[in-house]
């Protein structure tokens, strides 16, 4: 049971994997999370998950949001996770 207990475990935390808001330099993050439709639901809803961790940054400084970049990477099945990538600054 435990050998495939942990490969399971291992896939789920990596398929729902989230860098958090990383800070790039010159008032820039940068926010990254997979996607697994098994897991982690549509992509739509990670981009919202995504966008919602920016806006609690910016709105703790009492800034806006502003987006400069965003990736969005379907998956393609279990086999291969998608992306969203957000690249933003508070303004």
């Amino acid at each position: 049971m435990k050998r495939v207990l942990i490969p399971v475990v291992a896939f789920t935390l990596a398929a729902c994997s989230s860098t958090g808001v990383v800070p790039k330099g010159d008032g820039t993050y940068m926010i990254e999370k997979k996607i697994s439709r098994v897991f982690s639901g549509s992509p739509d809803r990670v981009t919202a998950e995504v966008y919602q961790e920016a806006v609690d940054l910016c709105a703790g400084e009492r800034k806006a949001l502003e987006t400069i970049k965003l990736e969005i990477t379907p998956d393609s099945g279990v086999t291969k996770p998608g992306n969203v990538f957000l690249e933003f600054r508070c303004k």
